[in-house]
């Protein structure tokens, strides 16, 4: 079985963000999802648990505050996708739904990317590096 990763983060309002994240195309797994989490499926091995402060808190030791992403990052995430013009795509869908925009689009020729933010203030990066590069 491949490494997978569940990324947890804070949300306001679970279904407010869940809308967010289906308007940019990605899917829940309601096995994993109630009133106060739900985990985001964004490929067969990377997930986000989106948690209610009552939620996260249980995860969390005592003298751990919880920030407020919409005013300090923790983590950027950075999610790749196939096509340089799906980095166009789910970035205007991002936005449509609500997100913000973070930072102007980077062009490398063999690595492009668009930033948004979602509705709490999570920056997240959408990459294309293309498959000929070498990265080694």
């Amino acid at each position: 079985m491949p490494t997978q990763i569940f990324v947890n983060m804070l949300v306001k309002d679970l279904a407010r963000s869940m809308t967010f994240y289906k308007a940019i195309g990605w899917k829940f797994n309601k096995a994993f999802t109630n009133d106060d989490a739900a985990c985001l499926v964004i490929s067969d091995t990377i997930y986000a648990m989106l948690h209610t402060p009552k939620s996260i808190r249980r995860f969390l030791p005592k003298s751990r505050k919880v920030i407020d992403p919409a005013k300090q990052t923790e983590v950027l995430l950075a999610v790749s996708v196939e096509k340089r013009r799906s980095v166009d795509t789910m970035h205007a869908k991002a936005l449509k739904a609500g997100g913000g925009e973070v930072r102007p689009a980077e062009d490398h020729g063999w690595m492009y990317g668009q930033t948004f933010s979602d509705p709490d203030g999570h920056i997240w990066e959408l990459l294309w590096i293309d498959p000929k590069h070498d990265q080694g």
